[in-house]
């Protein structure tokens, strides 16, 4: 296992500099979801000049398979997802998006050019391990229906069919060099909701002749906060918030109808349905009460993800084999989605977070936003970590 390790670390340092120049040229060039043509180009030219066969999925998606030269039937996963977001990023960056309005804003530039590294390095040390390493390159995990989702039904988790999988995420409030894990419950659902309330509309001041859309939107907004105060068990997570309200009326005049849209988070499916139900019963009979209609949709979105216990405490103990203990943190429930859940229902998985901060670089903006950046030592730390938690698992 030392010996193991020394060698990867060696590697991640030696690849370094090639994996930061991979991480720039991808965040210079980003795609939105499902258009990840060039990305995709990249990635399948990058494994033909590793020697690594693979094949496309889900129309942008890449896999490709590693197969160490020791006798072993075990199968270990690594994903990483490739698409950008519609952010346009903050100039001055020699590195900086060159797809204007697009902006890699989540890290996936981070999380593809890192497999690639350690694709690098495991083809480096196939002759040290078994087993076969399944490299999924995944489109589309910023936008419904979720590239995983795809990918599975294109049978991403099949033939060969892994024993468990591991993604990472960058994380700017961890400090460059650290990683955190979390066993069982992870990240949230994520579901969007569209809601229309339609009255009467007319003049303010004769409110007595109208159905006041604004008035009732405003008693259904409050009433439904009681689905989460009042119907959820305490014991479980749950989020329900409205970031869109349009009434166009003016200051004297009272709208036909109001619409909305929100998003409802939580941690256990069977709730999440049963929520869906009572969230739709509440809004339509409040409306109607009132002599108005109520249109309401729900949009289900990503299920809640699970760190498998065992896969995840394992990959937590290799994490501190391979950096210390000292620079592996617990992590809180994170109650945004991430479409790696699909896996997670499936298979055994772990999702951990890479830490890319630096207070003293001045680099701590949060993902989504303009001024997203990393401290790009975190790289050789990306690399060499899932390549170790890799061969650690195909050797466990």
């Amino acid at each position: 296992m030392s010996t193991t390790k020394q060698t990867v670390q060696q590697f991640a340092q030696s690849f370094f500099e090639d994996t930061l120049n991979k991480r720039r040229f991808l965040h210079q060039n980003p795609e939105l979801s499902f258009e990840e043509y060039n990305t995709s180009a990249f990635v399948k030219q990058v494994l033909t000049d590793l020697g690594i066969p693979f094949e496309s999925m889900a129309d942008t998606g890449v896999v490709g398979l590693i197969q160490g030269e020791l006798p072993s039937d075990k199968v270990i996963a690594l994903r990483a997802d490739m698409d950008a977001l519609p952010i346009t990023e903050v100039e001055g960056r020699s590195y900086g998006s060159q797809n204007i309005g697009v902006m890699h804003a989540c890290g996936h530039d981070v999380h593809t050019a890192s497999l690639l590294g350690v694709a690098r390095i495991l083809m480096a040390m196939r002759a040290e391990f078994g087993g076969t390493v399944k490299l999924i390159f995944q489109p589309g995990e910023e936008r419904l229906p979720g590239g995983a989702s795809l990918m599975i039904k294109d049978g991403v988790l099949e033939n060969p069919k892994p024993q468990g999988i591991i993604g990472q995420h960058v994380m700017p409030f961890i400090e460059a060099g650290k990683v955190g894990f979390r066993s069982g419950k992870y990240m949230a659902s994520c579901d969007e909701l569209f809601m229309t309330i339609r009255g009467k509309g007319g003049h303010g001041a004769q409110p007595h002749q109208n159905i006041d859309p604004i008035a009732i939107t405003a008693q259904v907004i409050t009433a439904m906060q009681q689905v989460v105060s009042r119907n959820a068990d305490p014991r479980i997570p749950s989020v329900l918030s409205w970031g869109k309200i349009i009434g166009n009326g003016a200051t004297n005049v009272i709208p036909d109808e109001v619409y909305l849209e929100g998003t409802f988070r939580t941690f256990d499916e069977k709730w999440r349905a049963e929520a869906h139900e009572k969230m739709t019963k509440m809004a339509v009979g409040i409306a109607e009460s009132m002599g108005a209609t109520c249109d309401f949709q729900v949009a289900k979105g990503y299920p809640f993800l699970i760190n498998e216990p065992q896969i995840t405490e394992a990959s937590r103990r290799y994490a501190e084999e391979y950096l210390g203990a000292e620079n592996v943190v617990e992590l809180d429930l994170w109650p945004a989605a991430e479409d790696f859940a699909y896996y997670s229902q499936e298979t055994n998985a772990c999702f951990y977070r890479l830490g890319t901060g630096n207070q003293e670089k001045g680099i701590t903006s949060a993902v989504h936003t303009p001024t997203f950046d990393i401290d790009e030592t975190a790289l050789q730390t990306s690399i060499g970590l899932m390549a170790y938690i890799a061969l650690r698992q195909l050797e466990a």
